[in-house]
């Protein structure tokens, strides 16, 4: 047998080794959660680890990096990944036949599950690549001139304040950024500023659900309400949010909602989707241009070429995994990580949370902390080079601290050794991160 067939029967044979093992993880996965005692409270269960070690075999994961960033991604389970392959596997065998008429019309059934999970019509939803094309569609198709104005705050996504900076050069929006305090320990205060932010001029409000620098979760139901009385339309981002702790479009009231799949839903990368309010959808251009018969339907925000069909039709392998899995029982796993290294840390005065950890209706999996005295660069990549701890620096003019976001595949001997890094800093002990 020459080399190169003992090449593709080894490699053939690894790929079917990791399909078997990938799936026997997955099936052990949903075994477990279909063994959950009756009445077992989602607090309880997030404090059994043979249960959440089971959960976390589901996922293929490179365990030599500590991964405390999955804020910015998240790794799929290994069945959802595998589905995903056998996808693209099937399309390129004839693409233009296997893909457009076998697999592109299953994006129906993505939209159903995702209509359902967010609470609405599933003519209201739109599969996108990211939360980032989702909201962009909605602020460059929106029907706005000069001197209408933009209300949004400093702390929002740049790819969103960057994308009204840009309609304000070119239609002469007005873009209002305003600021409110980090930490927010009362919401209320966030109300007010917005709510005196407005102006007989404003016709669109921006806010993040969830603060991508900091994990705070915002009161974007009552910022609705007052927006509506005075008919300004709020879009709300939620690239942080959605399948991270438990809500539906009625606990927000937002007219369009935008977010990406490959944070906490474990979709694979490059999946979205977008809401649209029914009504409003016929208001919005398309940002790649579709016929006039399609001005009121929802497909028409997916008018942007050959695409993968693969990647959107793999979601609904990822919405099976956290539909057995239970939102409420991820969110109470998520704030457990987190309280284990939270209540021991936060002992030391030098300890600072720009997250506000005292209210838990505030955070779930995104917690901000700086230890005072630091340079949190420094910090930072003290971390990944001295112990593969992934995470993310946040700098900004008004704070600064580590963005930390763990998932329910990080093990507790991961949270421990981040607490005592973190413990050694807060004691002064490591001269190398001092500012």
């Amino acid at each position: 047998m020459s080399s190169r067939r003992k090449f593709l029967k080894k490699i053939a044979g690894s790929s079917a080794a990791l399909m078997l093992f990938s799936n026997h993880s997955f099936s052990k996965a949903l075994d477990a959660i279909s063994k959950i005692p009756p009445g077992t409270s989602a607090k309880t269960l997030s404090e059994d680890e043979n249960f959440w070690s089971t959960i976390q075999s589901a996922f293929d994961l490179d365990r030599s990096v500590i991964n405390f960033n999955n804020g910015g991604c998240s790794p799929s389970p290994g069945k959802v990944h595998l589905v995903l392959k056998r996808y693209l596997d099937y399309s390129n065998q004839a693409p233009s036949y296997y893909m457009w008429r076998h697999l592109e019309p299953n994006i129906e059934r993505v939209r159903e599950q995702i209509a359902g999970n967010f609470g609405c019509d599933k003519e209201e939803i739109a599969i996108t690549r990211n939360a980032s094309e989702s909201l962009l569609i909605v602020q460059l198709g929106l029907n706005l001139k000069a001197g209408d104005e933009i209300l949004t705050t400093i702390y929002d996504y740049p790819r969103m304040l960057t994308t009204w900076d840009q309609r304000a050069r070119r239609d002469g929006i007005v873009v209002k950024k305003v600021k409110y305090p980090v930490p927010l320990m009362n919401p209320n205060d966030y109300i007010k500023i917005i709510k005196e932010a407005i102006t007989p001029k404003t016709k669109v409000i921006l806010l993040s659900h969830v603060v991508f620098l900091t994990g705070q979760i915002l009161p974007i139901k009552e910022i609705a309400k007052i927006a509506h009385e005075r008919g300004i339309y709020l879009i709300c981002d939620g690239a942080h949010s959605f399948n991270h702790f438990p809500y539906t479009l009625k606990d927000l009231d937002c007219d369009f909602f935008g977010t990406s799949l490959h944070k906490w839903t474990y979709a694979p990368i490059g999946t979205g989707f977008l809401y649209v309010k029914k009504d409003l959808i016929p208001k919005v251009w398309p940002m790649m241009a579709a016929p006039e018969s399609m001005d009121d339907n929802i497909r028409k925000f997916e008018e942007i070429g050959t695409h993968p069909a693969a990647n959107h039709n793999a979601i609904s392998e990822a919405f099976s995994f956290n539909e057995g899995l239970g939102i409420d029982r991820k969110a109470e796993r998520l704030r457990y990580l987190h309280k284990r290294w939270i209540n021991r840390l936060k002992k030391y005065p030098n300890v600072k949370f720009m997250t506000n950890i005292d209210d838990e209706t505030q955070w779930c999996g995104i917690v901000n902390v700086n230890i005072e005295g630091t340079d949190i660069q420094k910090l930072s990549g003290y971390l990944m080079s001295k112990h593969k701890i992934y995470q993310i620096a946040i700098i900004t003019d008004d704070f600064h601290g580590l963005r930390i976001s763990p998932n329910i595949y990080t093990d507790l001997s991961e949270i421990d050794l981040f607490l005592d890094v973190m413990t050694e800093v807060a004691k002064g002990n490591v001269k190398e991160v001092m500012s």
